[in-house]
């Protein structure tokens, strides 16, 4: 899933199975569709830490601004990316794909999806992020009021 940092609304959302690189692969195709020419960024946890993940991210005109997972290894996010102001912004402002994920567990029944197959699946899981959306720009243009 793929929200924007500014409001916290989806972008876009994809259904994978589990694999061990599900994750990055929907993310890297998701970013493959966005607009040319437009310099964007990538925020996500020490998972997308990866040397491979984050030359695909800059072969896609995409700074990546993923957690340093230093554990036993160096990481693949290097000082160029950590000196800027805006890699603070992007750690701080990840944490909305989770409340996402939250609120698609509890209050839009995704905790146990009640469909089998990908597709139907899938189609349920694109459905409840527009709904969140719709819910939160309800509540945006409540605080705007």
């Amino acid at each position: 899933m793929v929200t924007e940092n500014r409001n916290g609304l989806v972008v876009d959302a994809r259904l994978t199975l589990a694999n061990g690189t599900a994750e990055r692969d929907a993310a890297a195709a998701m970013l493959e569709q966005k607009p040319a020419g437009r310099r964007v960024t990538l925020g996500g946890d020490r998972g997308y830490d990866t040397a491979g993940f984050i030359e695909k991210l800059r072969g896609l005109q995409v700074t990546p601004h993923v957690a340093q997972n230093t554990t036993n290894r160096q990481s693949a996010i290097d000082a160029r990316t950590t000196r800027h102001e805006g890699y603070a912004v992007s750690q701080r402002k990840r944490k909305r794909v989770e409340e996402v994920f939250g609120w698609l567990k509890t209050v839009a029944l995704q905790r146990k999806t009640r469909f089998r197959g990908p597709d139907r699946v899938g189609w349920m899981f694109t459905f409840a992020a527009a709904a969140y959306n719709l819910v939160r720009m309800r509540n945006l243009m409540a605080q705007a009021a």
